[in-house]
C-alpha cells in the first residue's frame, strides 16, 4: 500500500516540474499572458426599409356620389295660370349686376311706372331686401283703368345655434273698375263699379342649416294674410306648416309633416264663418344616384270631412342624369278663399259660401337635356277635381253682365298635357317655349268649364345683342274659353295671341334706358267675357342702379 502511494506522489511531482519548465521557456519577456485567436468582431447588419414595395392593386369600383340638382324646367299644373285682361307686365330686358336700383317710366295709356329694389347685408349670414312697384293704366273705354301697388320687405339672418330665420311683410293694393257692362250706354255710379282689394301678408320661418346629431331637419313656417275689399268684406287666412324629416342612412329618409289652414270670412253686415282645413303628410323617401322616390299618404280633414289622398312620386334617372322619367299619383286640397277667387277674376261678386277643391292627379312624363344648351320636358296627366269654382256673367237685368258669379262644379275630369323646349347659352341667349292642353269632361252641374282656357302656348326669349344691349320678347297664344250667355246657352271666346317686346341699353355705368311695347298685334281680345284688354301700348324710361357690388 505504501509503495502505491509513493508511486503516485512521484508521478504528480514529475508532471508539475514539466509544466513549470514549459512556462518559463522564454526568459526575455516580462511576466504576462498571450492570447491568440482568429475571431474578428463584426457589427450585425442593420435592418433597412424596403423602398421598392409592390404598389397596391388598383380600385376599380366607382365612387357613389349623390347630387341634388334643382329642376330648371317648368311644372305643368292641371289648370293654366290666369291671364290678366290688362296691360302686359313690364319688366327689365337685362340682368343687373347691381344690388339696388330704381326704375321709372311713363307710357302711352297714361301709364306711370315706378319700381325699386334695395338690398342690405352680406347675403350670406344676413340680408334685407326692400321691393316696391306701382303701375297703372287708363284705357280707351270708360272706366277701363287699373292701378296696382306692391311693397314687400323680406330678410333673413343666421343665428349661432345652427338656425336660419327668414321673415317677410308686405302690402298689395289692386284697384280696378267693372267696366265690362253691355250695352256701353249704361250708366252706373262710380262706387257701384269700383273694385279695390288690399292684402297685408306676413310670414316667418326657421330651419336648421345642418342636420342634428339624430339626423333631423325641420323648417316650421307661419303665414298670415289679411284680405279686404272696398265693400267692407274682410278675410283672414292663417297657415301653419310643420314639416320634419329624419335621415336613415344614406338612402332613406322619413317625412312627417302637419299643416293647419284656417280661414275666417267676415262679410259686411253678415255673420262671419270659418273655413278650416288640416292634413298630415307621412312618407318614406328613397334616394340614390338613379332613383328618387317618395311613397306616402295624405290624410286630410276639410271642415270635419275626412279624405285620404295618395302621395306617391318617383324620378328615375339615367347614369349621366341627362334623362329623367317621372311618375306620380298624388292628391291634395286647394283652399277656396275670397283672396284666391279674386286673384283669378277681379270682377266677381263675393260668394255666400265656399267649398274647397279636392284634386287628385295621376301623371307620367320625362325631362332631360341634349348637349349643353337644349332642354326638354313633357308630361301627361289624368286628373279628377271635386268642387271646382267656375265664373259666369251675372245675367240680372239692368246690371249689364259686368259682374261674375262663382258657380261650383261637383266633379270634373281633366286630361292634361304639357311640353316644353328650352335653349340657353350662358346669360347671352335664353329661349323657352311651352304648350299646355286641358280637356275638361264629365261635368255634372255645368255644361262647360266656364272661364277655363283649354289650350295655351307661351314663348319667351332673352338675347344680349351686344355687351350693353338686351332684347326680350314674349308671345302668348291660346284658345278661348267657354262662357255662358244670358239665355243659359254656351259660347266660346275667340282665340287670340299677344306679342310684346322690349329693349334696354346702358348709357353710363349706373344708368340704363328701357322701353317696352305691349300687344304689338293690337288684338283687343277677351280673357273674360265682356272684358276686352288694352290694345297696343308702350312704356319707356330709365333705370338708375347704385350700391354696385364688385
Amino acid at each position: 500500500m505504501k509503495k502505491q502511494l509513493y508511486r503516485i506522489f512521484f508521478i504528480g511531482l514529475g508532471i508539475f516540474s514539466f509544466g513549470i519548465s514549459f512556462a518559463q521557456k522564454d526568459t526575455t519577456k516580462k511576466g504576462g499572458i498571450d492570447i491568440v485567436s482568429s475571431f474578428k468582431p463584426v457589427l450585425r447588419e442593420a435592418a433597412k426599409i424596403n423602398f421598392n414595395a409592390s404598389p397596391p392593386s388598383p380600385d376599380t369600383t366607382k365612387a357613389k356620389l349623390s347630387y341634388d340638382i334643382p329642376n330648371q324646367n317648368l311644372l305643368f299644373a292641371y289648370q293654366p295660370g290666369a291671364l290678366k285682361p290688362l296691360a302686359m307686365d313690364i319688366d327689365s330686358g337685362g340682368k343687373f349686376d347691381n344690388s339696388s336700383y330704381v326704375k321709372v317710366g311713363f307710357g302711352s295709356l297714361r301709364t306711370p311706372f315706378v319700381q325699386a329694389g334695395i338690398s342690405f347685408g352680406d347675403g350670406k349670414t344676413a340680408g334685407l331686401n326692400i321691393y316696391a312697384k306701382h303701375v297703372g293704366s287708363d284705357g280707351k273705354r270708360e272706366f277701363q283703368k287699373f292701378a296696382n301697388t306692391d311693397i314687400k320687405l323680406s330678410g333673413f339672418f343666421q343665428s349661432g345655434n345652427n338656425l336660419e330665420w327668414d321673415a317677410s311683410i308686405g302690402l298689395k293694393q289692386n284697384r280696378t273698375y267693372k267696366y265690362g257692362y253691355q250695352p256701353e250706354t249704361l250708366v252706373f255710379a262710380i262706387d257701384s263699379i269700383r273694385q279695390n282689394f288690399q292684402t297685408i301678408a306676413a310670414r316667418v320661418a326657421v330651419h336648421n342649416m345642418k342636420k342634428t346629431e339624430f339626423g333631423l331637419t325641420y323648417w316650421p313656417e307661419l303665414k298670415i294674410d289679411v284680405f279686404s275689399d272696398n265693400l267692407k268684406n274682410s278675410e283672414s287666412n292663417t297657415v301653419l306648416n310643420l314639416p320634419l324629416q329624419k335621415t336613415l342612412g344614406k338612402e332613406f329618409a322619413v317625412n312627417l309633416g302637419i299643416t293647419f289652414d284656417l280661414t275666417r270670412l267676415s262679410p259686411n253686415n253678415k255673420t262671419a264663418f270659418n273655413n278650416t282645413m288640416y292634413y298630415i303628410s307621412p312618407s318614406v323617401l328613397y334616394k340614390t344616384s338613379k332613383i328618387n322616390a317618395q311613397i306616402g299618404i295624405r290624410p286630410s280633414w276639410d271642415n270635419k270631412t275626412f279624405k285620404m289622398f295618395p302621395n306617391v312620386l318617383a324620378d328615375i334617372n339615367t347614369q349621366d342624369k341627362r334623362f329623367t322619367f317621372q311618375l306620380g299619383w298624388t292628391g291634395y286640397i286647394r283652399k277656396t278663399t275670397y283672396q284666391y277667387l279674386a286673384s283669378q277674376n277681379p270682377w266677381l261678386w263675393l260668394p255666400s259660401s265656399f267649398k274647397n277643391t279636392w284634386i287628385e292627379e295621376r301623371f307620367a312624363g320625362f325631362k332631360g337635356s341634349v348637349g349643353d344648351h337644349f332642354s326638354y320636358a313633357a308630361k301627361v296627366g289624368f286628373n279628377k277635381i271635386n268642387n271646382q269654382p267656375l265664373f259666369v256673367n251675372d245675367s240680372i237685368t239692368g246690371l249689364g253682365g259686368k259682374s261674375f258669379r262663382v258657380v261650383n262644379e261637383r266633379l270634373m275630369k281633366v286630361v292634361n298635357f304639357g311640353a316644353e323646349l328650352g335653349y340657353a347659352v350662358h346669360e347671352k341667349i335664353s329661349v323657352i317655349a311651352g304648350v299646355t292642353f286641358n280637356q275638361y269632361s264629365g261635368l255634372i252641374d255645368n255644361a262647360e268649364a266656364w272661364g277655363l282656357s283649354p289650350l295655351e302656348f307661351k314663348t319667351a326669349m332673352r338675347i344680349q345683342i351686344i355687351k350693353d344691349l338686351w332684347l326680350k320678347t314674349d308671345w302668348f297664344a291660346w284658345s278661348g274659353p267657354h262662357y255662358r250667355k244670358k239665355d243659359g246657352s254656351s259660347a266660346k271666346l275667340a282665340s287670340s295671341s299677344d306679342l310684346s317686346a322690349g329693349l334696354e341699353f346702358k348709357i353710363t355705368k349706373n344708368i340704363n334706358l328701357w322701353t317696352q311695347f305691349n300687344n304689338i298685334f293690337n288684338n283687343e281680345y277677351q280673357r273674360w267675357n265682356q272684358y276686352p284688354v288694352y290694345g297696343f301700348n308702350f312704356v319707356g324710361g330709365i333705370v338708375f342702379s347704385f350700391d354696385q357690388k364688385n
